[in-house]
């Protein structure tokens, strides 16, 4: 009673937390999806025997059991009534794999320590909750020992069924299939649970049904037909043979069986196993069918057909009636792989099969029309061979491989027409690329007679071709055709073996140079005397002996040395083209300077003008002096060309310089005046001569390099150099002119242009308004500023004659010294006179217009051309009312506040006119006015005050 006592206190104080684990293991089961036994919620710690005993215990753990029984059933029926997902064999293995994988979860629980203390406590209890539960676990039992051992035997086919499933191509399923239908076969044997016809037969329907699949889906016709010929072929092929092996493969393991003697037969239902699979093979039989007819059919109508025949309209038109056999299979409404579709396959097959008939029929008549206007014997005859050789339809074999007599007719007629192209060009033979007249025209020969000679050849591959009679008539024509050539040939040789022996020992006795017709006395040039006619004999020579033919011996001599000949050539043409374009470079000062160096050079070139031929030994060493001379010319021609390069810049310099350099503006906008403009350009000037000056007397020495490089001297007075200085002096002479021009065209633009350089100013010189400086001081000051720029060649002193030396000053009285300079050959020059009189004529046209603008301000001449004291006293005396004074003082007033709205500055060309202060001067003056009316007004006004004042103080007295 105490133990009891205490296992009913303990299951009490333990009930409200087992009920929230139970609550929370509901939830994890359904979560999760997972069938779990609820574990009773009362303490079991105690003996069994004990526990027994304990009516709450038995109470609770009934209840318990009948929970855990209703459990299992569920789940073993929902895991009896699942069936495979898919059809195919995977689906079934995945089915055993689940199942296996929920009962054994279940079956794992049962052998927990807490479920058998249960079921021993209730079979120790003698409950009648036991037994019922014990039945159910009996049940799980037996059905997770099927699932167990099936998955295991499927786990032996699964390696093959993904193959099956997902092998990338009929290959891998190919090889499969053997290794599958021997898995099978174990399972078969060994499985306790597939060694049964209701579970092996459904598997090997399910297998059957993947390997169709494959099929169907490989052997699509709406694209089959657009691949490639060879390989929608050798895909058909391939789904025929998985099909077929599939089959042959079951019957094989079969056969086995049944040998064995000690196996359970295979005894399937063959027709749920291969129906589908027996039709879909049919279907592909017949595909492929298609496609070798259609491949036959093109083998027929290829390019030699078209060649042949000459029609190739007529055979694309066949081929599109060829490849219009296949748009039904393309256009098909229906699975052409379903067995109930079977009849409509059938008719699709019947009308291909009589088009195909048709077709023959039609290439049959093409081919009798055109093999009576053959294009070409050879190329017939060879599409006969061939088809000897290839597969095509046989009925159209049959017809090709009677038309050799037509080849025949085609040979003669070619043979005339090759005879009739020899007769006209046997002047004129048309000659290949590079070919030489003789060796091409027999070469043009044996082509026309190898033309008719290959096909002929080709013909005795058939003996009875020219066999018969028509065949010996052929051959006949063929050598008469045939003789007139090789006499042709014949005659050809003769002549130029009989010419080359006479012309070639004069030609080798050439000179290795000649001069050009258009060779001057002082510019001399050479070319290469190798003959044209030489070049040709050896390349006839070549050209003969291969075509077999005897060359003299003095040709073939000449022949092997060909690449000498051609090295010298080369050689000797790099070495005159050396020559001439460093003659080129050479101007005619130059030419006269190094004329007694290019006289030494001609000497060596004579030897080779007038001594050697091309039978000479020294020809190697001959180029070697001459290369070895004109290196040593170029090397002296390249020193005087640096040294004039030299010279060149510093005139470059020269021309380049800049003779008016402007002031910039000073302060913004302030301009200076015309003299400090015109004495800064001066002052420029003046430095830029001096540098100029410096580098033109750098010019004597750089000649006198030369003259040491020419004669071997240095004094500057070389008679060697008389006309290089000369050349020299006249480019100085065009490049200070150029400066003189070209600074002269520059100012005279600026001038033009309307950038003011410097300003002037409009002022009042009563009575006038002038220009400060006047027009006439700007116009000599421009004047003397273009003379300055034409004295700057003042600065170049002249040299002496036939020297580079500076002529020293001459005194021609005792006070007069005179330079000899460029000055007066330069400014007598008609471009710079001409710039120069244009320049002062736009100066001059530019000052007259700027006076007139400023003499728009004589309309304020009266301000200070009228007297205004006399003016004043005339007006005094006049005694005028106030209001004539308002109108002069409003008068003059308006001038004053009128000059301060004019314009003061004026921008013309390059001149820029200051009009301010003479504005300041003209409102000077109108202000003068206003102060003068101002003093008459107040006197006049102070004189009526006083005597209205003396009339007020006598009326005061009278009163």
């Amino acid at each position: 009673p105490v133990e009891y006592c205490n296992i009913q206190m303990r299951n009490k104080s333990q009930m409200n937390r087992q009920k929230f684990l139970s609550v929370t293991q509901q939830i994890i089961q359904q979560t999760e999806g997972d069938t779990k036994l609820e574990m009773p919620t009362i303490n079991l710690d105690e003996e069994v025997t004990v526990l027994a005993t304990v009516p709450e215990v038995v109470e609770a753990l009934e209840s318990c059991a009948m929970t855990w029984q209703k459990l299992i059933s569920t789940a073993l029926e929902e895991q009896l009534k699942k069936v495979p997902q898919g059809n195919g064999p995977l689906a079934e293995v995945d089915l055993w794999r689940e199942r296996n994988s929920t009962l054994s979860a279940l079956t794992e629980q049962i052998k927990l320590p807490e479920v058998q203390k249960v079921l021993e406590i209730l079979q120790e209890a003698e409950s009648e909750h036991s037994g019922d539960l014990q039945i159910v676990l009996s049940d799980l039992r037996k059905h997770h020992a099927e699932a167990l051992d099936n998955v295991k035997f499927l786990s032996t086919l699964e390696r093959h069924l993904k193959k099956l499933t997902y092998g990338t191509g009929f290959n891998v399923v190919l090889d499969t299939i053997p290794s599958l239908m021997n898995a099978l076969r174990m399972v078969w044997l060994i499985s306790r649970h597939y060694n049964k016809d209701e579970r092996m037969v459904p598997l090997m329907e399910r297998i059957a049904w993947e390997i169709s699949t494959r099929v169907y889906k490989v052997v699509d016709l709406h694209t089959l037909f657009k691949d490639d010929r060879a390989a929608a072929k050798k895909k058909i092929a391939e789904a025929k043979s998985t099909l077929e092996e599939w089959k042959k493969c079951y019957f094989a393991v079969r056969a086995q069986i049944e040998a064995s003697g000690r196996e359970q037969h295979w005894e399937f239902d063959q027709k749920r196993l291969f129906e589908k699979t027996d039709y879909m093979t049919s279907v592909c039989q017949d595909l492929y069918d298609i496609l070798q007819v259609i491949e036959e059919f093109y083998n027929i109508f290829g390019p030699e057909l078209k060649a042949v025949t000459g029609n190739p309209k007529r055979v694309d038109d066949l081929l599109r009636r060829v490849n219009g056999l296949i748009s039904p299979m393309e256009e098909l409404t229906f699975d052409p792989f379903s067995i109930k579709s079977a009849y409509d396959w059938k008719l699709i097959m019947e009308e291909f099969r009589e088009e195909v008939s048709v077709i023959e029929e039609e290439t049959k008549n093409f081919i009798d029309e055109s093999f009576k206007t053959l294009r070409s014997a050879e190329a017939a005859f060879d599409m006969l061979l061939n088809f000897k050789h290839i597969r095509s339809r046989e009925t159209i074999n049959k017809q090709m491989m009677m038309k050799f007599n037509d080849i025949l007719d085609q040979y003669c007629k070619e043979v005339k027409n090759v005879k009739q192209i020899f007769v006209q060009n046997l002047k004129d033979p048309p000659l290949y690329k590079n070919h030489p007249p003789v060796a091409g025209a027999i070469y043009w020969s044996r082509s026309l007679f190898y033309r008719i000679k290959h096909t002929i050849i080709r013909f005795q591959e058939v003996e009875e071709l020219l066999a018969s009679e028509r065949g010996k008539e052929v051959k006949q024509i063929y050598l008469q055709v045939a003789k007139r050539m090789k006499e042709y040939e014949d005659q050809k040789y003769n002549q130029w073996r009989d010419g080359t022996e006479q012309i070639l020992p004069l030609l080798l006795k050439n000179t290795l140079l000649t001069e050009e017709p258009v060779t001057t006395k002082k510019n001399v040039r050479f070319i290469v005397n190798f003959s044209p006619i030489l070049q040709e004999i050896i390349i006839e020579t070549k050209y003969m002996e291969q075509l077999g033919f005897p060359v003299p011996e003095i040709a073939r001599y000449v022949a092997l040395q060909e690449e000498k000949y051609l090295r010298y050539t080369n050689r000797l043409k790099n070495m005159l083209d050396h020559y001439h374009k460093l003659m080129g470079t050479l101007n005619e000062a130059e030419t006269k300077l190094l004329d007694d160096h290019i006289q030494e050079l001609w000497r060596v070139f004579k030897s080779g003008h007038r001594r050697l031929s091309w039978n000479s030994l020294g020809i190697g060493d001959f180029i070697v002096q001459c290369m070895r001379a004109i290196r040593k010319f170029e090397s002296l021609v390249h020193q005087i060309h640096n040294h004039s390069e030299d010279i060149s810049n510093k005139l470059l310099f020269i021309e380049s310089t800049n003779l008016f350099k402007f002031p910039l503006s000073k302060n913004g906008d302030e301009l200076p005046e015309a003299k400090e403009f015109f004495e800064y350009v001066k002052c420029e000037r003046a430095k830029d001569v001096a540098h100029m000056v410096r580098k033109y007397s750098a010019i004597p020495q750089l000649l006198i390099k030369v003259e040491g490089r020419v004669a071997n001297t240095n004094t500057g007075k070389s008679p060697k150099l008389t006309s290089y200085y000369a050349y020299w002096e006249n480019r100085i002479y065009q490049a200070l002119t150029q400066l003189i021009v070209k600074n002269l065209q520059a100012f005279n633009a600026a001038v033009l242009a309307n950038v003011p350089l410097f300003q002037t100013e409009a002022i009042l010189s009563v009575p006038e308004i002038i220009l400060q400086p006047n027009a006439s001081e700007i116009d000599k000051m421009t004047v003397q500023c273009i003379r300055d720029c034409v004295e700057v060649t003042k600065h170049f002193v002249r040299w002496m004659h036939g020297t580079c030396l500076e002529c020293p000053p001459q005194h021609v009285d005792e006070d007069e010294v005179i330079t000899f300079s460029f000055y007066s050959d330069v400014s007598q020059n008609p471009l710079i006179i001409e710039q120069a009189v244009l320049i002062t004529q736009n100066v001059h046209k530019l000052m007259a217009s700027l006076s007139k603008y400023s003499n728009q301000w004589n309309r304020y001449h009266l301000l200070w051309k009228l007297d205004k004291g006399a003016v004043m006293e005339r007006l005094a005396a006049e005694k005028p009312a106030c209001v004539t004074f308002d109108e002069e003082l409003q008068f003059y007033m308006k001038v004053a506040q009128e000059v301060t709205q004019q314009p003061l500055i004026k921008d013309e060309q390059f001149i820029r006119l200051q009009l301010a202060p003479l504005a300041y001067t003209v409102q000077e003056n109108a202000k003068g006015w206003v102060i003068s009316l101002g003093k008459l007004l107040n006197e006049s006004a102070r004189e009526e005050l006083f005597s209205l004042q003396e009339e007020i103080q006598v009326g005061i007295f009278s009163l």
